[in-house]
């Protein structure tokens, strides 16, 4: 099993820092130039690929000249009542009961939203095989839970940036910068 999971490029709702969750956001014109700056390496380039159906994922997909099935399974974390908002006002708002959610790892849920168990549960099947998945940053996370093992208490076991992808493959987890030097 290799993967390689790529986040779509920036939205406007990334610039301002808020969760967007379902809310079909397309790429920012600055983050469609991002995109266009990204190299695949040559090693995955004619691996299958699969794709969520929000508008960000589908234009970072096609700028990239990836072509492939678009599966409902791959859209982002639903956020429920927190869709919209920043973390760091959610944090003003209410710190303690914002930071009881966190530390319930995998089984942290937004008020009326999904948790990162569901959304594990929910991409598990497609995390076979070789295969491009271009998709979210939460789903990225709950990705990552189902092929490490990781409760989503601890640190991530990779750090990434918007312009890495991170490949999954042989036991280990590294990050694939797509940016040029």
């Amino acid at each position: 099993m290799s993967l390689l999971l790529i986040r779509h490029g920036p939205t406007a709702w990334n610039r301002d820092r808020r969760l967007q969750g379902r809310a079909d956001i397309p790429l920012s014109p600055e983050g469609a130039r991002l995109v266009r700056s990204w190299r695949l390496p040559a090693r995955f380039q004619a691996w299958p690929v699969r794709t969520s159906p929000l508008a960000r994922a589908r234009q970072t997909a096609e700028i990239l000249g990836l072509e492939g099935a678009v599966l409902p399974e791959l859209v982002e974390l639903d956020w429920g009542g927190w869709e919209g908002r920043s973390l760091r006002s959610l944090r003003l708002d209410d710190p303690a009961e914002v930071a009881r959610r966190e530390a319930l790892g995998l089984d942290f849920r937004a008020p009326g939203g999904e948790s990162y168990r569901e959304a594990a549960i929910r991409v598990a099947p497609h995390l076979v095989g070789e295969a491009i998945l271009v998709s979210h940053r939460g789903l990225m996370l709950a990705a990552l839970a189902v092929r490490t093992g990781w409760a989503m208490q601890e640190p991530s076991p990779v750090a990434f940036a918007h312009s890495d992808a991170i490949l999954i493959e042989a036991g280990t987890v590294r990050p694939v910068p797509l940016s040029s030097p």
